[in-house]
């Protein structure tokens, strides 16, 4: 069975009475629970798809940190062939919550920088769940040297809370070190591709998202601060986070009447964890179509249309 949100409860409360007939069904025990669990599902299924038609922007930040929900290292699996990663940025170590490396991509040699969680305790804490350090936004830098001198085009792969802010990072330069790699995104000669798969959390997010066309998934979110702490902030109260969220504009909906993002990738019904593969082939329908539209562009025309991309944000607002 999936792991439900808390809003999603009427599904639950039905997938387990389909469980319990299917349980019984399997018993032996001479019962026909077939209609009636055909009946069930049907009401679930109606059920999933009135509760995600009209989801509230909190309940889509926790649809996008679903434990279950596809991360970085999914996508790299399912997308991209002859995976080559590279570890360090060659200043002071390897930082796990940032995957990148050299592969193909249905046919065209690429650079992928990814943001990985992990997904279980072991694997979060190696990768210091998804929250990168100075050396890992160094090392996307030097990925993005790499994928300029030999001519790749980039594709990102955003899912994070934001930057780790401890202080080993700080000392290290991390503000110095996103800028950094928000600088090599622009500055890149060839096209680069960001999706967000799950939370864009602050300059974390934006240090590898800077690029000529970006994505999110339906249900996924992107801000400049996490809805609690914006509710810090704002209230001095972490509980109004769903306060904050709401007010934020942080969907892909919103942001995509604002003009910050360029398209919204669908996700399968009840949100990506419940058809992984679906959703990574959907995704990889996107990155593609957007990659060959700079295909025939020279490089000074890449690195203006990113440009101008920006910089016109909130025009006209």
């Amino acid at each position: 069975m999936h792991s439900f949100l808390e809003f999603e409860k009427p599904v639950a409360d039905l997938a387990g009475k389909v469980h319990e007939l299917q349980s019984l069904a399997q018993s032996g025990e001479a019962v026909d629970v077939d209609e009636e669990i055909s009946r069930l599902q049907t009401k679930a299924d109606q059920a999933l798809k009135d509760i995600y038609a009209k989801l509230t922007p909190w309940q889509k930040t926790l649809v996008a940190r679903h434990p279950d929900r596809p991360h970085a290292i999914d996508y790299i699996e399912g997308l991209i062939e002859d995976f080559s990663p590279l570890a360090g940025d060659r200043k002071f170590s390897e930082d796990a919550a940032i995957v990148a490396g050299l592969g193909r991509f249905r046919g065209r040699s690429v650079a992928v920088i990814g943001q990985e969680k992990g997904n279980d305790t072991q694997s979060r804490l190696k990768r210091n769940f998804g929250m990168a350090r100075p050396e890992g936004y160094r090392k996307a830098v030097r990925i993005m040297e790499l994928a300029g001198r030999f001519g790749l085009p980039v594709i990102s792969l955003v899912d994070t809370a934001g930057a780790y802010p401890g202080i080993g990072a700080e000392e290290r330069g991390q503000a110095e070190a996103i800028a950094r790699s928000t600088d090599a995104c622009l500055m890149l000669d060839t096209a680069n591709v960001a999706l967000i798969i799950g939370e864009g959390g602050s300059g974390g997010a934006i240090a590898i998202a800077t690029a000529n066309h970006v994505a999110m998934l339906e249900h996924s979110i992107y801000s400049v601060i996490s809805p609690e702490a914006g509710a810090s902030i704002l209230w001095r109260d972490s509980a109004r986070a769903q306060d904050a969220a709401t007010n934020m504009k942080i969907t892909a909906q919103d942001l995509m009447k604002l003009g910050i993002i360029d398209e919204i990738v669908e996700e399968p019904l009840g949100g990506a964890h419940r058809a992984k593969e679906t959703v990574i082939d959907r995704a990889g329908g996107a990155i593609e179509a957007a990659l060959a539209r700079f295909d025939d562009m020279p490089a000074d025309e890449i690195r203006r249309q990113r440009r101008e991309k920006f910089l016109k944000i909130g025009r006209g607002l």
